[in-house]
């Protein structure tokens, strides 16, 4: 893949990300026309969106001009009245949600940002009005209700107005569902609440997903809450997870309970590739025969990854679970030769790409990260440090692990394999959403 220059790319992120949200229809049409990405589909590849659906792969209808000012000037929500959790505990994890969920980038943060900080605050919500209502859980009134009027004062504040079908939330999500035990009292009866709170207080963000400290107490505790009923099923133990994260929500500082959580959901996010890998065998044609033609191959490779692009941002493991799960499918297709190679095919090839012209994707840190909001743009962090090769899956690279010492992992950002570490200031950009009449001074 070709290189940008630094300046150059930073240009061209602020003036893509100013193009989603243009005050003036005229200079959108015209900006849309040249940065936008190109929306054209093989039709031997389909089109595919973050929900799955074929819906366009990437905003071009501005949101409401206004929006980025909701976050400091929110609108007062219409609340049902009929909710019983106390939204004014969870203050500032609202406004962070809302921030990670801001309008156009929820759906392209959804897995990585916007959807683990969404689901966090509900827990946190929770679990801190649990400290009144001595119950871990909401029936399926209250939590209609409560989905509702949250959803409503995330959208005052800036946020995606669909967040539920975007995270797959929904009220029952907020009930104990199959787990019997729901009230405080009897929970700190059933499970040993000392031991959560000394491995899960605070855990080592970086080391947890290897060590699994917190996430054994917390499955102990599930389990222990699970043998209250007849059935203890692998559903059971589940939903009662979802308890045990309340009530450890419920003993500690909203931001201290968001670190928690946050870093537990990461070790489910890195472990697997999120993106929908369409049928491989147009590259198989392409790269048949032994690759007899390098060319007709990586143009194949091109346009199959260009799909790939449109979908989300994903971490750096992410990336790599990703390499890894397209060249088993490739190999599947008998394909042998390392076609990511031939190509020059990067992790960053994997990601949403930082601008129209798809010279740089946009890698997320794999470590939990939230939006930052700063008066009149909304950024995240975006690590094009590297162009990382993306490794052909063989005996010799097995499926990548942080966790694995044995396993040579490219030279990701430090703190991805548990080291301290840097990120080199100079190529670590901020993807912006700027509101600023710019747009009319452009020539």
């Amino acid at each position: 893949m070709r290189q940008i220059e630094p300046q150059k790319l930073n240009l061209k992120i602020s003036l893509l990300f100013l193009l989603i949200h243009c005050f003036n229809d005229s200079h959108c049409t015209s900006l849309q026309n040249s940065l936008t990405f190109d929306q054209k589909v093989d039709n031997l590849l389909p089109m595919i969106s973050p929900t799955g659906n074929p819906q366009p792969l990437y905003p071009l209808i501005a949101p409401s001009p206004l929006s980025p000012f909701i976050i400091t000037h929110s609108t007062a929500p219409k609340l049902s009245g009929l909710c019983t959790l106390d939204f004014n505990t969870t203050d500032s994890m609202i406004t962070i949600t809302a921030i990670d969920c801001f309008t156009v980038f929820a759906p392209y943060l959804a897995n990585v940002v916007c959807c683990p900080q969404f689901e966090a605050t509900l827990t946190i919500l929770i679990g801190q009005s649990s400290q009144k209502t001595k119950r871990l859980s909401l029936n399926s009134t209250h939590a209609s209700h409560c989905l509702s009027d949250f959803d409503q004062i995330l959208t005052g504040q800036g946020a995606d107005n669909s967040l539920q079908h975007i995270c797959s939330i929904g009220p029952s999500n907020l009930t104990e569902a199959s787990c019997q035990v729901k009230f405080v009292d009897q929970f700190e009866k059933t499970v040993n609440t000392s031991k959560i709170l000394a491995n899960c207080g605070k855990i080592d963000v970086v080391n947890e997903c290897c060590q699994e400290t917190c996430l054994n107490a917390i499955s102990e505790a599930a389990e222990d809450l699970a043998s209250v009923s007849s059935d203890v099923s692998t559903r059971v133990i589940e939903d009662c997870k979802s308890i045990v994260l309340r009530w450890l929500a419920s003993k500690l500082e909203p931001l201290q309970a968001k670190e928690v959580l946050r870093g537990l959901a990461s070790c489910n996010l890195n472990k697997a590739c999120p993106l929908v890998l369409p049928n491989v065998r147009p590259v198989a044609q392409g790269c048949g025969d032994e690759i007899s033609n390098r060319t007709t191959c990586c143009r194949a490779m091109g346009s199959y990854v260009s799909h790939l692009q449109k979908q989300s941002f994903l971490t750096n493991l992410q990336a790599m679970n990703c390499a890894a799960s397209l060249g088993k499918k490739l190999q599947k297709e008998n394909i042998s030769n390392d076609v990511y190679d031939l190509c020059h095919i990067t992790l960053q090839d994997f990601s949403l790409q930082a601008n129209g012209m798809q010279e740089s994707g946009c890698l997320l840190p794999s470590l939990p990260s939230d939006a930052t909001f700063d008066r009149s743009r909304v950024s995240f962090l975006c690590d094009l440090n590297d162009h990382i090769p993306a490794t052909w899956p063989s005996v010799s690279h097995p499926a990548p692990s942080s966790c694995n010492k044995t396993v040579k992992i490219p030279a990701l950002p430090a703190a991805t394999s548990g080291q301290k570490g840097r990120y080199n200031n100079d190529f670590m950009f901020l993807l912006v959403y700027t509101i600023t009449f710019i747009l009319g001074t452009i020539p």
